[in-house]
């Protein structure tokens, strides 16, 4: 499965927030500093669809808000 995220670093909790666009906009607890942001994501993600974090990888916008996203089912 491929997403298309618009993510927002910094929010009060971690919680998908409707679309951006024509992205699917993700909030995010973690601030987007030292990659953090970006580990918050694959394990909020991982945990949403029940995959292994391993199976969750960002193919692209690793320092961007405009991210895809693949996850592999297993």
């Amino acid at each position: 499965m491929i997403l298309d995220l618009h993510v927002q670093p910094g929010a009060s909790r971690t919680q998908f927030a409707g679309k951006h666009g024509d992205r699917l906009k993700v909030r995010l607890a973690a601030p987007a500093h030292d990659g953090k942001a970006n580990q918050a994501l694959i394990v909020f993600l991982a945990e949403y669809y029940g995959v292994p974090r391993r199976n969750v990888r960002i193919t692209a916008g690793l320092k961007s808000r405009q991210k895809r996203v693949v996850i592999e089912k297993t």
